[in-house]
């Protein structure tokens, strides 16, 4: 299963108290999704060979596999279930956050039905609309009036809540979630959210990433044109 479809919140929530940094937790995931592509034979991997096939610096890869296990042995490297293991409890995979989506839309509701998030610990238990147009979402989940949110959050212990409403309802709704005990937002409205201390937030701006990857694009085609 892929673990990079979102970053992870309950690693959000450890950056904020072990001072860890999101780039480290935006890599994690990578590792994890490479080592667990390799066939099943290979019982080991080692920092150097992660680094090549993803690109990335020998050293950066040792320094961010030393701060998550510590199996890493000379020459033979790290045992590959083991290190799956290590990485999976760093980022928390192991146990399981319950959560809710407010704003149901297409991609509100392409979020609701996604089951990889289970892999990634993250059980959406249902979605909250002004106006649902239908009990369920295509795969099943129950969506419901926002005049629920309070008490189903209450009564499930909803820690986590993601955001897919327009920019102008986010913060209104943010508030909301913080309200119902929401200790994680996960926002997809481009906008910057204002929380407490407490409650963890991560944002996902679409737009200013497909700004980076054509801009991406536009360098890899100049350096083309110029061999």
């Amino acid at each position: 299963p892929r673990h990079d479809f979102h970053p992870h919140i309950y690693g959000e929530m450890m950056m904020e108290t072990n001072n860890v940094s999101k780039r480290l937790l935006a890599r994690l995931p990578n590792y994890l999704n490479y080592i667990k592509s390799l066939p099943g034979e290979a019982t080991y991997i080692s920092a150097t060979k992660i680094a090549l096939a993803l690109g990335l610096g020998d050293v950066l890869v040792r320094k961010d596999l030393a701060k998550v296990s510590s199996g890493g042995r000379r020459k033979t490297g790290y045992n590959r279930e083991g290190l799956i293991q290590d990485i999976e409890a760093f980022l928390g995979f192991n146990s399981t956050v319950d959560a809710v989506i407010v704003g149901v839309g297409k991609l509100g509701q392409a979020l609701l039905d996604y089951t990889g998030f289970q892999d990634s610990g993250m059980n959406i238990l249902a979605g909250f609309d002004i106006a649902p147009v239908q009990g369920k979402s295509l795969g099943g989940k129950k969506i419901y009036t926002m005049d629920r949110l309070k008490r189903f959050c209450r009564e499930k212990n909803v820690r986590m809540g993601i955001i897919s409403v327009p920019a102008d309802a986010a913060q209104e709704v943010c508030d909301l979630l913080v309200e119902c005990g929401v200790k994680a937002i996960w926002s997809f409205a481009p906008v910057h959210l204002v929380v407490p201390k407490n409650v963890a937030v991560h944002s996902e701006n679409l737009v200013a990433s497909l700004t980076a990857l054509c801009v991406q694009l536009k360098m890899k085609e100049k350096d083309g044109n110029e061999l």
